[in-house]
């Protein structure tokens, strides 16, 4: 356990004496003494408390809380997290025992309840109430919410597999410059230089938050985690990575990468490729509309074209993505009505029940073109703009698909979500640890260890630091907790084989 679950276990053990010593019989819902589908309230009660993220709206005069009362028959009322200090407002809140039935959590909540015992195992009330769940929810989603062998919150998985960016490039300067569309790392070398020396820039930019992708993917880093001869490695692990570094630096050394790269916002290096300072950039395909619509303001004849993800020394293109669990739905033991908890989850989840929060009425909210759904706007945006904070899990077989409606309310949005995912058809590669339930040793070590590996790879890249200390910073980087990190990982992989 770390110190935060240490606190809150022990924050929950002075709480439950404290239960236990005020007169009258303990609680049948308290640790250790609460059935597993007991609800101290009756089992007809639809009065339901439900703890989600910060947003900015209401929620409790939300179009969507409203449909979900009249379509599952419960009254709920919900609370959010502050925008600062969230965790720190959720333990306490658990630690006092207030009275909510629904939390939706992320993963280092999740695991600092579940790990404190202040989480109801749900296996049989998912067995009792769950139809609709075990039917909307694949079994291999479920081991993410699973901790020794209990399933302590519902997984809610997002909207499917899918590719958020692309290298694209000015394909009038192509046209202007006789180039052919590169397909490999040495062909993109070349282009640059053809664009470089014809334009007098710097032809590919890109911003600090963004360095890997299509680039990365074509030496053979494709996600954070990647299976080598049956063990999981660290990204920053691979042989690769050295070899992608170098590629990148010589492209910043020759004047070929935006020598501001290690500095530049989305913004910044989305305004350098719609003013015309650069020619490529690995664009996000919802960030699409303001700059194609900004490029196009600044020069109406510019044309856009994504680069084919770039194939790799085999002569095979791959792109790595990452399907993990967004949100975990759990009840927490002080729950007074755990059985009508998991019937309005289950509720949720009945199919037409679901389409409904998901895409609303058709020919109100959307409608089905070619076998696609469309939004009706401005109705669509009116009434489902805040439906996702609802969702307790969702479809898996059939979100993706009504997700999709979110995109079409752009034609711009539309055209690069497609063609991204058409170039990515059947070469995506999914981070082995998509699946993975939160390990302390990782879920502590995560964000400190990226960030150290992204703060180097930049130097390593803008030649501050020379790539013969990779080596050096990576003997860092396993001491400050890369080490621990990876055996935990390897300890889950290795069990789920």
């Amino acid at each position: 356990m770390n110190k935060k679950t240490s606190m809150l276990a022990l924050a929950l053990g002075v709480s439950l004496a404290v239960t236990g010593c005020s007169g009258g019989s303990t609680p049948a819902n308290t640790p250790g003494n609460e059935g597993t589908n007991n609800t101290s309230a009756g089992s007809d009660n639809t009065d339901l408390k439900m703890i989600m993220q910060y947003s900015r709206f209401d929620p409790n005069t939300d179009y969507t809380a409203k449909y979900i009362s009249e379509k599952t028959g419960f009254n709920v009322t919900y609370e959010m997290l502050p925008a600062e200090n969230a965790d720190e407002k959720l333990n306490l809140m658990v630690a006092n025992r207030e009275s909510f039935d629904l939390m939706k959590l992320n993963a280092a909540q999740f695991y600092n309840l579940a790990t404190a015992g202040a989480l109801e195992p749900l296996d049989e009330l998912i067995e009792t109430h769950g139809n609709h769940i075990k039917n909307a929810i694949k079994p291999e989603s479920w081991g993410s919410a699973t901790i020794n062998d209990q399933i302590f919150a519902l997984p809610e998985t997002g909207a499917g597999v899918s590719i958020g960016e692309e290298l694209v490039i000015r394909q009038d300067w192509m046209e202007e410059l006789g180039l052919e569309m590169p397909t490999t790392t040495d062909e993109l070398y070349d282009v640059l230089v053809a664009i470089r020396d014809a334009k007098n820039i710097v032809p590919l930019t890109g911003s600090n938050d963004s360095i890997y992708g299509d680039i990365a993917a074509a030496f053979g880093v494709l996600t954070e985690w990647k299976e080598v001869d049956g063990e999981l490695k660290h990204r920053a692990e691979l042989p690769e990575m050295k070899d992608f570094l170098e590629y990148m630096n010589k492209l910043y050394s020759e004047g070929l990468l935006d020598t501001e790269m290690p500095i530049n916002t989305a913004a910044k290096a989305i305004e350098k490729f719609s003013s015309g300072r650069a020619g490529v950039y690995k664009l996000a395909w919802w960030n699409a509309g303001n700059t194609i619509s900004a490029l196009n303001d600044n020069n109406p004849d510019a044309t856009v074209t994504p680069i084919p993800y770039l194939k790799n020394q085999d002569g095979v293109a791959q792109i790595g993505t990452l399907a993990n669990t967004t949100w975990f739905i759990a009840i927490p033991k002080s729950s007074k009505n755990k059985d009508g908890a998991m019937k309005l989850l289950n509720a949720k989840l009945e199919p037409e029940t679901f389409k409904g929060m998901a895409i609303g009425e058709e020919g109100v909210h959307h409608e089905v073109k070619d076998g696609k759904y469309f939004p009706i706007l401005p109705k669509f945006n009116d009434d489902l703009n805040n439906a996702s904070a609802f969702m307790t899990a969702v479809d898996e077989e059939n979100y993706p698909t009504f997700w999709q409606a979110r995109v079409r309310k752009d034609a711009t949005l539309q055209s690069y979500y497609e063609q991204f995912q058409a170039n990515a058809e059947g070469i995506i590669v999914v981070d082995p640890m998509s699946l993975a339930p939160p390990i302390e040793a990782v879920s502590k070590n995560t964000l400190k260890l990226n960030k150290l590996l992204d703060d180097n790879v930049l130097k390593f890249i803008a030649g501050s630091e020379p790539i013969a200390n990779y080596d050096q910073f990576l003997a860092q980087w396993h001491a400050e907790g890369g080490k621990e990190m990876v055996e935990a990982a390897n300890e889950w992989f290795a069990s789920n084989q």
